[in-house]
């Protein structure tokens, strides 16, 4: 297997459309024709993680962080960025990071979270816009079927857990082959008529390659007549955060006791109790203040997340209680995810966890 082959599985599961603008997912250093020798799991590409590498024999690292978030003008080794991107290079070591668009995927970093907390029904805090498409083509009659099923095959119809939707209706079309075609039906010169169906079908966006290609190697015309509309339809399987429910309700310092078992951490920031019980639970890995407006919109009970600076717990309002257990410590079930995603797919090379704790903040 090489490189290249395990970046396309990632890229599968958490397609590099979906990341933030401010973000560098992808593969950062190395080859990917290079063939894999093993593959360490990470939060954050440092130098001590591809010490770790080397002593592994592990010649690709998928971390979570990407190493390099903004452009390199100079790699002379005078900060750590440097410093790990020189020391990967000179052992054929391949750095790949999956941050915000696994974030933003349904059974991403948030999904593992909510299971560690026992949550059910959960569902994406704040689903993505534009992220659908529509595509409108014109089939005639006697082959509508077959292209609606190659679009089907290569993802399009997908609405929520809904899939094979699509719609139908009945016109004619027009057109006159010119002296250079060679039409599916028609005389060349000759204005044909010909009934058809209008088929649309939505699709996410990342699938757009895919599916046109079907469009292309399935429609009878040589030249498919399609519309393609940008949608303002919310994706409820791209987004950010997560917000599920507790099978019963605990009381408030039950549940951050349960909540500093479950995430491992030392310290939970946290605002005023309201004296209620913990029932709805809206989350986010790494840094989440941006979503506490939608997390009171759907009336959670609390937020957990990493990041919070001072003045944003005001904002909690006694409306809800916010939660604040650590970046790292919000996203370090992400190496399990990853693991296991990994072990699942190959079985060539081995996985590793990373045996190193890559968190620069210390409590005492």
């Amino acid at each position: 297997m090489t490189i290249q082959d395990v970046t396309n599985y990632l890229e599968s599961i958490a397609p590099l459309q979906y990341q933030e603008s401010y973000d560098n997912a992808g593969l950062i250093v190395g080859d990917d024709k290079n063939v894999v020798s093993g593959v360490l799991v990470c939060l954050d590409s440092t130098e001590e993680i591809v010490d770790e590498a080397i002593e592994r024999k592990c010649n690709l690292i998928v971390a979570h962080h990407p190493i390099v978030f903004s452009g390199l003008k100079k790699i002379t080794g005078k900060n750590y960025v440097e410093r790990t991107v020189i020391k990967a290079i000179q052992h054929g070591i391949a750095i790949y990071a999956i941050h915000t668009n696994l974030d933003n995927m349904l059974n991403g970093v948030n999904e593992i979270i909510g299971r560690k907390l026992g949550l059910i029904n959960t569902q994406i805090l704040a689903p993505a816009t534009n992220s659908l498409r529509k595509l409108i083509t014109y089939v005639p009659s006697s082959y509508v079927e077959k292209v609606r099923e190659s679009l089907f095959a290569s993802g399009a119809g997908k609405i929520g857990d809904y899939d094979e939707c699509s719609f139908t209706s009945g016109g004619e079309g027009t057109f006159r082959a010119g002296d250079n075609t060679n039409a599916f039906v028609g005389e060349k010169g000759k204005r044909h008529l010909e009934a058809e169906q209008k088929l649309e079908v939505i699709y996410a966006r990342d699938k757009e390659r895919a599916i046109l290609s079907a469009l292309s190697n399935n429609h009878p015309y040589e030249v498919p007549a399609y519309d393609i509309l940008e949608l303002k339809n919310s994706n409820l399987g791209v987004g950010a955060g997560l917000i599920g429910e507790l099978e019963n309700g605990v009381d408030e310092i039950t549940f951050l006791k349960s909540l500093k078992l479950s995430m491992k951490t030392d310290c939970i920031r946290y605002t005023d109790l309201r004296g209620g019980l913990i029932k709805k639970v809206a989350l986010c890995g790494g840094s989440g203040s941006f979503l506490l407006k939608h997390a009171i919109k759907q009336k959670a009970d609390v937020f957990i997340t990493g990041d919070f600076k001072y003045h944003e717990f005001f904002d909690a309002e006694n409306l809800i209680v916010i939660a604040d257990v650590g970046h790292f410590e919000s996203e370090q079930y992400t190496i399990e995810l990853l693991v296991d995603k990994l072990k699942e797919k190959f079985t060539t090379f081995a996985v590793c966890f990373t045996e190193v704790n890559t968190n620069p903040v210390n409590y005492l």
